[in-house]
């Protein structure tokens, strides 16, 4: 029955591949939803910053591989957006949550050091 629905046995696979790359680039670029909500006040900004970054190399991968199969595009682009929506909506609310918790978190930031007083 979901072959007739979708057109194709093997479009099931391309959407698990589609979504797998999105949660993969995210998770290369990034920690986790649970570090995000635990420590957002010292690293949600500049977590989220790679999360964007992380979602726009993600649609570079899903929309290079729709182009380039035609067959699969729809299961190739919806995959990967539901999996961009999902992922994204999990960062978003740790961090949402965790700003607006008054637990610690387990990290803090030390006091600038060295000549260039970097942060980081």
């Amino acid at each position: 029955m979901p072959a007739q629905i979708f057109g194709s046995e093997d479009r099931g696979v391309a959407f698990l591949v589609s979504a797998g790359i999105v949660y993969e680039i995210i998770a290369a670029a990034c920690s986790s939803p649970q570090t995000t909500e635990i420590n957002a006040a010292t690293r949600a900004d500049t977590l989220m910053k790679w999360v964007n970054l992380g979602l726009a190399q993600a649609a570079l991968f899903v929309g290079a591989a729709a182009f380039l199969d035609e067959r699969n595009r729809w299961a190739i682009v919806t995959g990967g957006g539901v999996a961009a929506a999902l992922m994204y909506g999990q960062y978003w609310h740790a961090k949402r949550a965790g700003l607006e918790s008054d637990l610690g978190g387990t990290e803090s930031i030390p006091e600038p050091q060295g000549a260039w007083g970097a942060r980081y």
